[in-house]
């Protein structure tokens, strides 16, 4: 793994703020264990279409510049740039504390959702397994199960996704925004290139495991002439329902987005920002329910139709539509409400979690996908 320099857009809930005269320090991965009683994250957003989730994960490798969760970091004391993508903290307790969740008498075997906020199949997956060992949690609770990923790790485990189809039920949500690998890499840099993310499509497919795709998140003017071409392959690949969202830039996320954008694709910058701003209501961001999700606007309208013409030609089921957040990797947990105000009060930020003195190995990427990461005992 490349050492990043740090770069983390100032935290609102910091009472101090670092700035660096001679250059940022370089940053390498580091863990952390969350300590939290509980597993289950009850959402009740009227634009996310999922009550329960499992995030076994806070903060992502991935790294992906338009991640909507970055603010969540900062309620760590952490960052929303580099530190999100490189101060993972892991719930080394996911397992057991989702059988005490199932266990109670007042569960009701609702579906639950793998990842509401962070990828559950991020590198570090590989080596804690964490996922998997929730997701044998609900093989033996006959609990049904829905994921959200763009992670090829995922195929490690299509055996228990099968089992969980034949005693509950058990669906696959594959996100792939981007049509052409060298925009993905350099918006969202060690995730697998969309080709690879395809194969996972066919893979869980063969499989017996029903699966989506997710062309999310869209980003107005960088990626939307992709929508055609993605869910072809993804209809060919043997993906079944389909879903759009569009980019959501919430808080911190702003900066570090146009940041990544402009130091990546510079010539194509301003155009995109602009066209955002078309969909927003001349703002980067528009956290009303019903419209975060879709914008608005006779650019969103092409958007929409756009994607929603090309899946029923291509024959998707209905039930994921552009704007659905059970399509895609987004849960309800957008910290702020505009530009200027959070919807919480301001508040010192806690430490919930203990760093894990564990030297990480990072492997070669399989075919452009993020790198293989193990743990050395």
């Amino acid at each position: 793994m490349r050492p990043v320099p740090i770069s983390n857009p100032p935290n609102p809930w910091a009472t101090t703020e670092v700035e660096y005269l001679e250059g940022a320090p370089e940053v390498k991965l580091e863990v952390f264990e969350d300590r939290t009683r509980q597993i289950l994250a009850k959402n009740d957003s009227p634009d996310v279409g999922f009550t329960y989730s499992v995030n076994p994960y806070r903060g992502c490798f991935h790294a992906c510049a338009y991640c909507y969760a970055r603010p969540s970091h900062e309620y760590l004391s952490l960052g929303a740039g580099t530190d999100f993508d490189r101060k993972i903290v892991v719930k080394l307790r996911a397992a057991e504390l989702l059988r005490a969740a199932f266990a109670k008498k007042t569960w009701r075997k609702e579906t639950v959702v793998f990842s509401g906020v962070t990828d559950c199949y991020q590198p570090l997956e590989a080596s804690y397994r964490l996922t998997r060992a929730c997701l044998e949690v609900c093989v033996a609770f006959a609990n049904p199960a829905a994921i959200i990923t763009k992670s090829a790790l995922i195929e490690r485990d299509v055996d228990l996704l099968a089992e969980l189809g034949r005693v509950a039920s058990a669906f696959v949500t594959v996100s792939i925004p981007f049509w052409d690998p060298e925009r993905a890499r350099a918006i969202e840099p060690y995730v697998a290139t969309p080709a690879r993310r395809l194969r996972v499509i066919e893979t869980l497919a063969r499989a017996g495991v029903p699966v989506g795709v997710n062309v999310a998140p869209i980003i107005p003017g960088l990626n939307d002439q992709d929508i055609p071409k993605i869910l072809a392959a993804a209809r060919a690949a043997g993906a079944t329902r389909a879903g759009c969202v569009l980019v959501r830039l919430p808080g911190s996320v702003k900066q570090v987005f146009e940041e990544r954008l402009r130091a990546a694709l510079p010539l194509t910058a301003d155009r995109v920002l602009h066209r955002i701003r078309e969909t927003r209501g001349g703002q980067l961001y528009d956290p009303r329910f019903g419209t975060r999700g879709r914008g608005e606007g006779t650019y969103a309208e092409m958007i929409r139709s756009l994607f929603e013409t090309t899946a029923a030609r291509l024959g998707f089921e209905r039930g994921m539509e552009m704007g659905d957040g059970a399509g895609g990797a987004s849960g309800d947990v957008e910290h702020v409400e505009d530009d200027r105000e959070a919807t919480v009060p301001q508040r010192e930020a806690r430490r919930p979690y203990t760093q894990l003195s564990l030297a990480i190995d990072l492997g070669g990427r399989d075919d452009g996908g993020a790198p293989a990461t193990k743990v050395r005992p």
